[in-house]
């Protein structure tokens, strides 16, 4: 049994109230049924999906969030109805922010890796992409040797830029001690790709996926999502028109396709760490990728019931092919006992 307590002194508490603009939520919303850090912190002993809010954005060029984007995304999450009643969620609230970047990084990886110790998933809502290093060094922390996806209109290898989020992957694929064993990268969009930074990719020997190309056959990201266990995805990856705040394409994918991409996250049974970032309110429209988010986060729910119900159904298969084979051979035995084939006492044929 873990002292969740322990994780207290790096989060801030958040009010379900306040979330649903003083309102309250309705009977059968998310918000009634999610386990939150408000007063006292939740029991996590039972719960399968953990949320936990990092609103540090000085790894990138945007200044501090006037608004708190993971309580934006929560807003709206919150208000859609709960349909999966096998998947048990909690919401320990928000990363305090570091005085230091490095500060929240490192707050940010000791909570994410108590509760992946523990075998709880969990869901971080950012924050600039550069997070995802936090998220992966929750793994290094424990010398544990994963893959990677990461969902990008970019490739975050820019050397010469100042800012973390352009850049972190450098540190995140070639660090030493590495415990890279392979990493995916879909959606980025070949514009804004320079041409060696694929070639360094391949000498690499890791995957990465043309946005045209996924777009073409989904169905084909779901084995290279289902083998990871690291999970990280910049709304940069889908279009301006289905994410506003997504200012740098008017490409990328579309609403439906990041929901399909986030089930098949859900749907794994390897992914435990999940993050989605790079939302700043102040370039969205009417709230639109906040909401984009929270449908995200639903098919992720969505997934990891499904998901379930398939393995529990493959652990049933087996024995109910056992059980048929062995009424069957019955039912042989049987017959073969009436005509008596085994002692030849077939009728003849008189000639």
């Amino acid at each position: 049994m873990s002292d969740w307590h322990t994780l207290l002194d790096f989060l801030d508490p958040i009010s379900l109230f306040q979330l649903s603009g003083d309102q309250g939520y309705k009977d059968g919303q998310i918000g009634t049924k999610v386990l939150v850090h408000e007063e006292e912190f939740p029991e996590l002993e039972e719960v399968d999906i953990v949320i936990v809010g990092c609103n540090e954005t000085r790894g990138s060029w945007q200044l501090m969030a006037e608004q708190m984007a993971p309580d934006l995304i929560r807003h709206h999450f919150y208000s859609a109805y709960f349909w999966h009643q096998d998947i048990r969620l909690a919401d320990i609230g928000n990363i305090k922010r570091g005085a230091s970047l490095q500060d929240t990084y490192a707050a940010l990886k000791t909570v994410v890796g108590e509760l992946t110790a523990a075998g709880k998933t969990v869901v971080i809502l950012g924050g600039s992409h550069d997070l995802t290093l936090a998220q992966y060094n929750s793994y290094v922390d424990r010398k544990k040797i994963i893959e990677a996806v990461c969902v990008d209109a970019l490739i975050d290898l820019t050397l010469d830029s100042q800012n973390r989020s352009e850049n972190f992957l450098m540190e995140m694929l070639t660090g030493e001690p590495n415990y890279i064993r392979h990493y995916n990268h879909i959606g980025f969009q070949s514009y804004y790709v320079h041409p060696r930074m694929l070639e360094t990719m391949d000498k690499l020997r890791f995957d990465c996926y043309r946005l045209g190309n996924v777009k073409e056959s989904m169905e084909e990201m779901e084995p290279v999502i289902r083998n990871c266990q690291l999970f990280s995805f910049d709304i940069s990856a889908i279009a301006h028109a289905f994410a506003p705040a997504a200012n740098l394409s008017p490409n990328g994918f579309n609403g439906e396709e990041a929901c399909t991409l986030m089930r098949y996250a859900g749907m794994s049974p390897n992914v435990n760490t999940i993050g989605i970032y790079g939302y700043i309110p102040e370039h969205d429209k009417d709230q639109l990728t906040a909401k984009q988010i929270s449908h995200m986060l639903w098919y992720l729910l969505d997934g990891r019931s499904r998901g379930r119900r398939k393995r529990v159904l493959m652990s049933v298969i087996p024995s109910m092919n056992t059980i048929w084979l062995s009424q069957k051979y019955k039912l042989l035995s049987s017959k073969a006992k009436k005509l008596d084939v085994g002692g030849c006492n077939c009728p003849t044929i008189n000639s």
